[in-house]
């Protein structure tokens, strides 16, 4: 997922893509744990994932707070 993307979202979508994106990191470990991943870097990308979205929230929140 781009920032450009990610910048596009409305403020509830942005927090239920965080939400989903989280379980299926949680989801990709614990299945990595009972039988390795095809492609484990996917763990890596969702994590990435995760971090863009909570960056972008952060943000949001902090120019919120400026205004």
């Amino acid at each position: 997922m781009k920032m450009s993307e990610i910048k596009e979202l409305t403020d509830q979508e942005l927090l239920e893509r965080i939400d989903d994106t989280k379980n299926m990191l949680t989801r990709m470990k614990m299945n990595h744990a009972v039988s390795p991943l095809e492609n484990p870097n996917q763990i890596k990308n969702v994590r990435k994932d995760v971090a863009r979205l909570l960056t972008e929230q952060s943000q949001r929140e902090f120019n919120k707070q400026n205004d």
